[in-house]
């Protein structure tokens, strides 16, 4: 009898134990990124930034590189969120170097803009006073994201020699001359 209940009482602390387990926030992402792109020929990809508790606690930040079937890199930001045990992967944004589109923001709250710096001299960046966090990619690519709780702000860079810069989401001027 008394085999049996410390048997029972061994196996229901196994059995909590293994239900703890809750899903890392990175491992959440790759088989979400296995999954989106299962039988994709010639896709890779690969996760250069985290950010847990980014905006509340249970949330989080990837920041990601993917090449595609053109052998084209683009970069993206992906904001999650822990709802219960389980990641819910909410929003993406995209970014690609050396394009007419400067920036870009999510529409829904957390208003999280972010963008691709491929010009070395660009040492700051603000969206409204909230400050990015700039992340060094490879040689003279970065990639900068800032968490507004505001709506519409306005991106201003500051260069090395301390010139500050408003940048516009999009570049006309660089977009006619394509």
């Amino acid at each position: 009898m008394k085999r049996n209940i410390i048997t029972g009482f061994l196996f229901c602390i196994v059995f909590l134990v293994g239900c703890s387990n809750e899903q890392t926030f990175e491992d959440f992402f790759h088989q979400k990124m296995k999954e989106m792109h299962k039988g994709e020929k010639s896709y890779s990809y690969s996760l250069v930034h985290t950010e847990l508790n980014a905006v509340h606690e249970d949330d989080g930040i990837a920041v990601f590189k993917e090449r595609n079937n053109n052998q084209e890199e683009q970069i993206y930001i992906a904001y999650l969120e822990k709802e219960g045990n389980q990641w819910e992967w909410k929003r993406t944004r995209g970014a690609e170097w050396n394009t007419p589109v400067k920036w870009s923001s999510m529409n829904q709250p957390p208003y999280i803009y972010s963008g691709a710096i491929s010009d070395s001299s660009i040492i700051e960046v603000y969206a409204g006073d909230e400050p990015a966090k700039i992340i060094n990619i490879e040689d003279d690519k970065s990639f900068w994201y800032a968490i507004s709780p505001i709506k519409d702000v306005i991106v201003k860079m500051v260069k090395e020699d301390g010139i500050e810069e408003i940048i516009e989401e999009i570049n006309y001027e660089e977009l006619q001359s394509k």
